[in-house]
């Protein structure tokens, strides 16, 4: 067994509307930010997982972010993952 983390992105669907993104879009009109624009607010997850490869690593990490991790009505997700030394 090989040990890999995983680095996942979750984050609103384009077409879903992020409440939090907005209001802190709104908030950084009044910080004189007005430039920065859009704002999509999701979650960053790490984990760690044993799997006899990269592709096998892989596989369990994106039957989890299907299955818990990531509301695929509403949200989508990206991961990346990398062997631990």
């Amino acid at each position: 067994m090989t040990k890999f983390q995983a680095e996942i992105d979750v984050m609103p669907k384009k077409e879903i509307l992020d409440p939090q993104g907005k209001a802190v879009t709104g908030s950084m009109k009044n910080l004189g930010l007005a430039e920065i624009q859009n704002i999509r607010i999701g979650k960053h997850i790490t984990l760690e997982i044993d799997a006899e490869s990269a592709d096998a690593a892989h596989a369990k990490v994106d039957q989890a972010c299907k299955n818990l991790l990531a509301n695929l009505i509403m949200e989508s997700y990206t991961f990346k993952i990398e062997q631990v030394a």
